[in-house]
C-alpha cells in the first residue's frame, strides 16, 4: 500500500469555495479510481492550503488509476474549474510504517 499526499495552495479566501466544488463536481469522480483517506484544510504552516490522502495498492496501480481518471470525460470537464483556485500543487508518496494503523 502506498498513500500519496497531495497539497493544493488556493488562492486567499477561495479554500471554502474550492471544496464546495470539489466535493459536489470532482469527488465521485476521484473516488472511482483511487481511495481517499482524508482531507485537510491547514491552520499552521503554509495557509490557504488544502492537504488530500489517497491511498493504492502500489506505484503501478497508482499509474493505471491516474490514467485512467485522465481519460474520464467527466474529471476532463472538472479539472478546469478548479485550475483558478490553484496557487501551487505538491505530490508526495509516503509507504507506512510496518506499526502504523494505516496500512
Amino acid at each position: 500500500m502506498i498513500f500519496e499526499k497531495r497539497t493544493y495552495r488556493i488562492t486567499a479566501g477561495r479554500a471554502g469555495e474550492f471544496l464546495k466544488l470539489y466535493e459536489a463536481e470532482g469527488l465521485h469522480v476521484i473516488t472511482r479510481y483511487a481511495e481517499l483517506c482524508g482531507c485537510w484544510t491547514t491552520e499552521s504552516g503554509p495557509l490557504n492550503s488544502v492537504v488530500f490522502i489517497w491511498s493504492y495498492e502500489d506505484f503501478g496501480h497508482r499509474t493505471e488509476q491516474r490514467a485512467k481518471l485522465a481519460a474520464d470525460p467527466e474529471w476532463q470537464q472538472f479539472v478546469p474549474k478548479i485550475l483558478p483556485f490553484l496557487e501551487y500543487q505538491e505530490s508526495v508518496f509516503m509507504q507506512p510504517a510496518g506499526f502504523s494503523p494505516l496500512k
